[in-house]
């Protein structure tokens, strides 16, 4: 069953949005492994202390475009600035998209080798009797930027290698087009998309 991977946004918010982007992650998760899914998470750069501006959030199960369906648009979240003492705004954006990382990237990554450490580890997440139990699972780290990219539910070391690599381009190609501000590309125009006022979610912290 292919998975179905979630662009997570703070757009061009402020560190607040940083902080209920990290919420909204712990959330879809926990969601995920009520319902029997596997995730995977992509971060953008190095998260600062507030969190990270952008995520890659791999979904994987018989749930997960049902899932998937119910958080994609603008999620609100509204909470007291733990950043700002005093500051009057309390709502706060997260855009979630899901991208074809198929469409986005070619087939195998052009990133430098011997800017990538591999590594293998087992394969977790709900089976039963099918659980992939042999050391299958991948996790790719981009040493100049700290991004770590895990890939884990193909059985195939091999495949889920490729799939960690195509992320990990997504995710640096993001990265680019944000701050370049030129992209036309899809992934680009869901990172500034984010419409306030038409929420497909609301959190109270």
């Amino acid at each position: 069953m292919p998975a179905i991977d979630l662009l997570v946004t703070s757009g061009s918010g402020p560190a607040e949005c940083r902080v209920a982007l990290m919420a909204l992650i712990g959330i879809i998760e926990a969601e995920a492994d009520r319902r029997g899914c596997t995730t995977d998470v992509t971060f953008g750069h190095r998260p600062d202390r507030h969190g990270a501006k952008s995520a890659l959030l791999g979904l994987e199960g018989a749930n997960a475009a049902a899932l998937a369906a119910e958080y994609c648009g603008t999620v609100k979240f509204v909470f007291k600035s733990p950043v700002r003492s005093g500051h009057k705004r309390q709502n706060w954006f997260v855009g979630v998209k899901a991208v074809d990382l198929t469409a986005a990237v070619p087939a195998e990554a052009s990133i430098a080798p011997c800017d990538v450490r591999i590594e293998t580890l087992r394969a977790g997440g709900p089976g039963g009797q099918h659980q992939n139990t042999t050391d299958s699972a991948v996790r790719a780290v981009h040493l100049p930027t700290g991004i770590v990219v895990t890939a884990r539910n193909e059985r195939s070391q091999h495949r889920n290698k490729a799939i960690a690599l195509r992320r990990l381009e997504a995710m640096l190609r993001v990265l680019a087009d944000r701050d370049a501000e030129q992209s036309k590309a899809e992934i680009f125009i869901a990172n500034k998309a984010l419409e306030r006022g038409n929420e497909v979610k609301v959190f109270r912290l």
